[in-house]
């Protein structure tokens, strides 16, 4: 097997003569499987092999060696002097591969049972914290994503005010906003009063600190729908979409996330979550479960359908997963993370040359719903298909309604018509 990915008769023979010789034959043949390109295989492979040279000259093996020696291994290469490696180790990138090498060949040899796992010990969150999360999902059904991004404002919380929250007064809360706010811009400002309002209100509803706190927080400067939405026209939208190759199986499953970004106005956490499952292929319908874990079965188009059909017929066929949209990056058949959508899209946008005021999924959200409206769609439809929970949300695509404005517009009583 290891004369699939390398020939040359130097770099066999070097492989050959580590301790990890036995087991690199199964370990090309599991990076393979895993959809690793044969050049990123031979940068790798060579990462094993010099791992296991190193804890042979540490009276160490591969079968026995601590839970540390990755770590080491890792430190190794500033005075790397292994027979046949340190010339190579001195490049940052080949220290870079070993490294990950390394690292996946020990997890194979653990899904082999060669070796124990080695699990580190996970850093466990503060308990304050872990209960608010665990009460946030319970009964306001928040997403991990959205606990994720609060727990890093609650975590600096305890840091700067202390895990007693029975301390905590209106001084303290406001000292720690204000301190804040001006390293951010006046979103990620928001964000960090929005988290803190709501830990401080769990703590209220627990009685661990006094009624009425959460009022001592103070908001952020911003006015509600003062900004005109961000989005592209109908023809740069298309544009976008142009240049997803559909013949190929990346194309096929960019063009699918792109028409459920752009017709149904999808949010970017809404496609990395849906499954096959949500699918009505009858009724032609999909759910979509949103903000607060709210399910709504939305109308699925022709033209999205036939697109996701075309997906699910280019996707690996030895890719086993009910999660609709997958990573191409290995190894496959990992769901998207976070921000795997939003980059797709941004990579779209750029791809297609299109001047966008914004680049991400949001940005096609938007477009969608200006689409719709040129189109004579009613702001109460739209905001059934966009799902906000208020109108007073779905009015401001009405500044881009240019023909309703012009009817309204008066003009200048110095110039004629």
């Amino acid at each position: 097997m290891l004369s699939t990915v390398s020939s040359h008769p130097r770099w066999l023979s070097q492989m050959i003569s580590t301790p990890a010789s036995p087991f690199l034959d199964g370990f090309v043949a599991e990076l393979m499987k895993a959809g690793y390109r044969t050049r990123t295989i031979q940068m790798f492979v060579p990462g094993a092999g010099h791992f296991s040279l190193w804890l042979r000259y540490r009276k160490q093996s591969l079968t026995e060696h601590d839970a540390g020696a990755l770590q080491r291994f890792k430190q190794h290469f500033a005075s790397c002097r292994c027979a046949g490696f340190w010339r190579r180790s001195r490049h940052h990138g080949s220290s870079r591969h070993y490294c990950r090498g390394a690292e996946l060949f020990l997890r194979y040899l653990q899904d082999i049972g060669a070796i124990a796992p080695s699990v580190p010990p996970a850093p466990q969150p503060p308990p304050l914290l872990s209960d608010f999360c665990l009460w946030m999902q319970q009964h306001r059904g928040v997403k991990a994503e959205t606990l994720k991004v609060y727990g890093r404002v609650i975590l600096d919380v305890l840091r700067s005010l202390g895990d007693d929250p029975s301390q905590y007064d209106a001084t303290h809360l406001r000292t720690f906003v204000l301190d804040r706010a001006p390293q951010y811009g006046r979103s990620k400002a928001k964000g960090v009063t929005a988290a803190l309002r709501a830990f401080v209100r769990y703590l209220v509803a627990q009685n661990r600190c006094p009624a009425g706190l959460d009022a001592a927080i103070p908001t952020i400067a911003g006015w509600k729908l003062a900004s005109l939405p961000r989005y592209l026209p109908a023809a740069d939208v298309e544009r976008v979409l142009a240049f997803c190759d559909p013949t190929t199986a990346i194309g096929a499953r960019d063009r699918a996330i792109l028409l459920l970004l752009c017709r149904l106005g999808l949010r970017a956490g809404d496609v990395t979550h849906l499954h096959w499952c949500d699918i009505d292929w009858q009724q032609a319908t999909i759910e979509v479960v949103g903000k607060a874990q709210r399910a709504v079965r939305l109308p699925l188009p022709q033209e999205v359908g036939d697109a996701l059909l075309l997906h699910l017929a280019n996707a690996p066929s030895a890719v086993l997963s009910d999660r609709i949209f997958l990573s191409s990056v290995p190894p496959l058949g990992r769901p998207f993370g976070p921000t795997g959508v939003p980059s797709l899209a941004r990579r779209a946008i750029l791809r297609a040359g299109v001047q966008a005021p914004t680049r991400g999924a949001h940005v096609l959200r938007h477009s969608a719903a200006t689409s719709l409206l040129a189109d004579g769609a009613s702001l109460q439809s739209i905001g059934v298909l966009l799902r906000h929970r208020s109108l007073d949300t779905t009015t401001t695509y009405a500044k881009v309604d240019f023909k309703v404005l012009s009817t309204l517009a008066r003009s200048w009583p110095e110039v004629s018509p």
